[in-house]
């Protein structure tokens, strides 16, 4: 009854304001308290929150104000002092539809803020689609992402990247919103499209497993959709609790939001925002992973490359027949060593970072230990994991196309898992979990550093030179797995890893012309980048050939030694 005195004086005296719609009480409180000065002060009011009363405390921009709600049962006797306040809130309220106004009514808008260590302050504002993402951060799906980490095992070598998925993806969300301001300096606002861009940059990781990529290694090796995680995001963005509060902003803004992550339907330059060689992800993880870790390199002119970043429509087709065109980012001609540093920084970071070979070798074993544990569980085996029957990782095994189950899976869950699988009675599991809890990873070998020494010592890399190193490598492969999978037992003495990336894509090589770079010359034409840049232009892909096998087993590291010295020979 004291809420309904508040909701009369708020009729009464700001009924033309768009807080007549406001919904919590509290809010409502916040409102008056603020905007009617002394003619609000000191009406009682009694509210409850469940079965206490309380005073508490309001803030006001960036200072905090405490109020009291004073309790009185004869509430009633107040309606004449209501009555006689009310000339003046309808004068106060008429005051505030000046755009002055305005201005001070939306700074007052409790905003929900996160510090985060790249961006400082992310806010989100007082809008519908802000207030709906809001929530989404809160729903289950995206709190998991607290506890995967963005870099998996990096840890184990930089101690400082346990950064999370889920800042990350704020990261993500705050930078694409930077880059819908180049947008609009470009095209008229879409309003839809901008709001599903926005929405798509939040939640684009939303389906990552433990470990992420090393997960998604463990279900292709065993044939399960739900490791994937573009297939578990497309999942849980189309249904069950974040589809639910993405759809308030209109039926099928969820399946709008999953298609542009997944790049179906039709583009627009807002899907470069999302995917494209310049998108917001990218654009998050070089600098954040980079801050995280601690390495000096892979450092970009971030300002200086939005400063200079333009929208232009690119053809589309195949080979020279072209089927239509797409609207992406391109950059001035001022900003074309920016973008060689870009180029260049995210190639250092995976020889250094995401392919340093502690961490390779760390996800090598995490996937063997992953593979025997589901083995064991679906053979009837469980008890051997020294996992209960009820564990996170023993109902995946045996229900792996459950979502909720995969909802249950994080880092946290691995970790906690690892001491109990020490004391496991299968050999495998038991000394995997335990190299993995205490850091004691397999040696690794450099079979590729090995070979490209014995053919391009001066690192000449002239295309038979070249040719010879990746026969040789091939041959070395084969025969070590060769002889890996003729030793008895079912603990692995050698772990092969084997990994490629490619700096930078031109027209030739890359899935659409937003996956490249493209250059405005002065005179006003695009070009790729590789042609304005040699350093570009002159990159080599970056691929690795390591074999990983433990410290005191001298027989492995003989044999690995005597198959390369043998291929090497074979291949002069």
């Amino acid at each position: 009854m004291g809420e309904g005195i508040v909701r009369e004086v708020l009729a009464a005296g700001i009924k033309a304001s768009r807080l007549a719609s406001a919904i919590d009480i509290g809010e409502i409180v916040l409102y008056l308290f603020c905007f009617c000065g002394p003619e609000f002060w000191g009406v009682p009011v009694s509210l409850k929150w469940g079965r206490m009363r309380h005073s508490f405390y309001v803030r006001f921009g960036r200072d905090i104000f405490p109020m009291r709600l004073e309790l009185s049962r004869a509430w009633q006797s107040e309606r004449g002092r209501i009555s006689g306040r009310r000339a003046s809130a309808e004068k106060f309220a008429a005051q505030r539809q000046s755009p002055a106004c305005e201005s001070r009514i939306a700074s007052i808008m409790a905003l929900q803020r996160i510090r985060d260590p790249l961006h400082n302050l992310v806010e989100f504002k007082d809008n519908e689609l802000e207030r709906t993402l809001w929530r989404v951060l809160q729903a289950r799906p995206f709190q998991r992402l607290r506890r995967i980490k963005q870099l998996g095992f990096s840890d184990l070598v930089y101690p400082g990247a346990s950064h999370s998925r889920f800042a990350h993806s704020v990261g993500v969300f705050f930078t694409a919103r930077q880059l819908m301001e180049v947008v609009r300096n470009y095209r008229a606002r879409s309003e839809s499209r901008e709001r599903i861009a926005l929405a798509a940059a939040l939640i684009h990781d939303l389906g990552h497993g433990p470990f992420s990529h090393a997960f998604e290694t463990v279900g292709k090796r065993l044939g399960l959709k739900l490791a994937d995680h573009e297939h578990v995001s497309d999942l849980l963005i189309k249904d069950g609790e974040v589809a639910e509060i993405l759809n308030a902003m209109g039926s099928g803004f969820a399946v709008d939001v999953s298609d542009m992550i997944k790049k179906d339907g039709h583009a627009t330059v807002h899907n470069a925002v999302v995917s494209s060689q310049f998108d917001a992800d990218r654009l998050d993880y070089m600098r954040r992973d980079r801050l995280m870790t601690g390495t000096e390199h892979a450092a970009i002119d971030f300002n200086w490359l939005i400063a200079n970043l333009e929208i232009a429509s690119l053809p589309t087709g195949v080979d020279e027949h072209q089927t239509g065109s797409v609207e992406t980012f391109v950059i001035g001609p001022k900003a074309v060593h920016a973008a060689e540093g870009y180029i260049l920084g995210l190639f250092q970071l995976y020889p250094t970072v995401y392919f340093h070979k502690a961490t390779r070798g760390a996800e090598k074993i995490f996937c063997e230990l992953l593979v025997r544990v589901v083995d064991l569980a679906r053979n009837g085996l469980a008890a051997k994991t020294g996992l209960p029957e009820r564990h996170p990782l023993i109902r995946f095994a045996l229900d792996p196309e459950s979502l909720d189950i995969v909802l249950c899976l994080d880092d946290t869950v691995i970790w906690g898992a690892l001491a109990l699988m020490s004391d496991a009675d299968d050999p495998l599991v038991s000394q995997f979990a335990v190299r993995l809890r205490d850091r004691k990873l397999y040696k690794c070998f450099d079979i590729r550093a090995r070979i490209s020494h014995e053919f391009d010592p001066d690192i000449v890399g002239t295309p038979e030179r070249v040719a010879k190193i990746e026969t040789c490598c091939a041959r070395v492969n084969a025969k070590l797995t060769e002889w890996a999978n003729a030793q008895p037992g079912d603990i692995p003495r050698i772990l092969i890893d084997e990994a490629k990336r490619s700096p930078y894509k031109d027209a030739v090589g890359a899935r659409g012309p937003i996956e490249t770079i493209n250059v405005r010359t002065d005179g006003g034409s695009l070009v790729d980048l590789k042609q304005r840049s040699r350093v570009v232009a002159n990159l080599a892909d970056f691929m690795l050939l390591r074999v990983y096998h433990d410290r005191g087993d001298q027989e492995a590291c003989k044999t690995i030694g005597a198959i390369i010295d043998q291929e090497v020979q074979a291949c002069r």
